[in-house]
């Protein structure tokens, strides 16, 4: 059976939970409750497995805060002993607007600290990465209270939708492959 790491990045406490950095997180969490899978807390992060398709997938929400994520995911990456062609790393992106995803092969860490540290600790930027992307609508000097801002009401009301279709593609990507899922959630 094959096993994939999914890595949501956020930053953990309940300050965080609602705000864009902590898009992976709700990607992660929003999949648990659909599937019904649980998160535990176990070393550096929490964590969850779930079987989808005869594919083993180990779901992890790195507790290191985000600045810290590659620590986690180096760990469970040997500890699952899963390689990194079947890594995803799902995280949130201001690069791209609101309601849009972006799954890529590889890249660099593009200002992000959580993929910084990521590309750091694993030697590579060889990884498959979704970006979930949060607009850039902040003014200069503004990025990080933009960042750790919550999402205003009328994203909150779209918010759902575009977590299950990241949810969709995390699935596709570990079913169907990189580049089937990058050509039917890419947009």
């Amino acid at each position: 059976m094959s096993k994939f790491l999914i890595v949501g990045l956020g930053n953990i406490g309940p300050e965080y939970a609602l705000t864009r950095h902590n898009a992976g997180f709700m990607v992660l969490d929003r999949m648990a409750a659909q599937y019904g899978f649980g998160f535990s807390m176990t070393r550096l992060a929490y964590t969850a497995k779930w079987s989808h398709k005869g594919k083993q997938l180990f779901f992890v929400k790195p507790t290191t805060y985000m600045n810290l994520s590659g620590k986690a995911v180096s760990y469970y990456m040997k500890q699952e002993n899963i390689p990194v062609e079947n890594l995803l790393v799902v995280t949130d992106d201001k690069d791209l607007p609101f309601n849009k995803l972006r799954l890529k092969p590889k890249g660099s860490a593009g200002g992000h600290n959580g993929l910084r540290n990521t590309d750091e600790v694993l030697g590579t930027q060889e990884y498959a990465r979704l970006r979930f992307g949060i607009g850039s609508n902040f003014s200069r000097g503004r990025q990080v209270d933009f960042v750790l801002g919550e999402f205003p009401d009328e994203e909150m009301d779209q918010l759902p939708a575009v977590l299950d279709r990241a949810g969709d593609a995390v699935l596709s990507f570990c079913t169907m492959g990189i580049q089937h899922a990058m050509n039917n959630f890419n947009q």
